[in-house]
């Protein structure tokens, strides 16, 4: 059986902003400073993650 593990925690490579996963929300919300507000965001999740576990 294959499992699905996203991921919870994401960080901007350009301001820092970091953001956790909140089920209760069904959300990203931020953690910490806030960054940079006019960032267009690259967050660090690339493709070498791979959410499939076995």
């Amino acid at each position: 059986m294959v499992t699905i593990n996203p991921p919870r925690e994401r960080t901007c490579e350009r301001c820092g902003r970091t953001d956790v996963w909140q089920p209760e929300r069904n959300n990203w919300v931020v953690d910490g400073d806030v960054g940079d507000p006019y960032c267009l965001h690259d967050w660090d999740i690339t493709g070498s993650y791979n959410p499939i576990e076995k």
